[in-house]
């Protein structure tokens, strides 16, 4: 690897890394009043009809517009992966999740790599937007709420697009 490669990479590892100490960083801050908030309400807020009322209330608030972007990217990267599973012989994302232990491992560590920039930013986006719209932080809600947000549109446009790509592919190339 040449050294504008090596600069590449590093590059890219110092801001994932960054990143996800940010994130680290502001969700260890925010459990303390967390902790704090269910002991004096008796409310642990995730899943109660406040944590719904509020996701609402994100729609319309400040960052409704990540409601549209952040699935968006994950259908995009979601088909990249699929397209790559699909080339390289790998069963549809969901299925071998499931059912080819022997995939398994690759799979989680090639989905870890693709997404783990993109949830970092979905959770980060929560916090913030809750902080902005509520002026309070309730990190469980941002744990969920993020990688919902990702992992869903990711897994199912994976598992679409390795389809499609293994047909198209098998239709090209058919056996004699």
């Amino acid at each position: 690897m040449d050294r504008m490669g090596q600069l590449q990479v590093t590059v890219k590892r110092w801001r994932t890394w960054s990143l996800t100490i940010l994130v680290v960083a502001i969700l260890v801050a925010t459990v303390p009043a967390a902790i704090r908030r269910i002991l004096q309400t008796g409310d642990l807020y995730l899943f109660t009809r406040q944590f719904f009322d509020d996701m609402l209330a994100r729609l319309s608030g400040a960052g409704r517009f990540r409601f549209v972007l952040q699935p968006i990217i994950a259908l995009l990267l979601g088909s990249r992966d699929g397209q790559k599973d699909a080339r390289k012989g790998v069963p549809p994302y969901l299925w071998a999740l499931a059912f080819h232990a022997e995939h398994r491992r690759e799979l989680l560590r090639g989905t870890f790599a693709s997404l783990r920039e993109i949830v970092a930013v979905a959770i980060l986006l929560d916090i913030l937007s809750q902080f902005l719209i509520f002026h309070e932080i309730h990190p469980g809600a941002a744990i969920i709420l993020g990688p919902v947000l990702i992992g869903m549109p990711y897994a199912v446009a994976r598992a679409i697009a390795g389809r499609i790509t293994k047909k198209k592919v098998s239709d090209r190339h058919p056996s004699t």
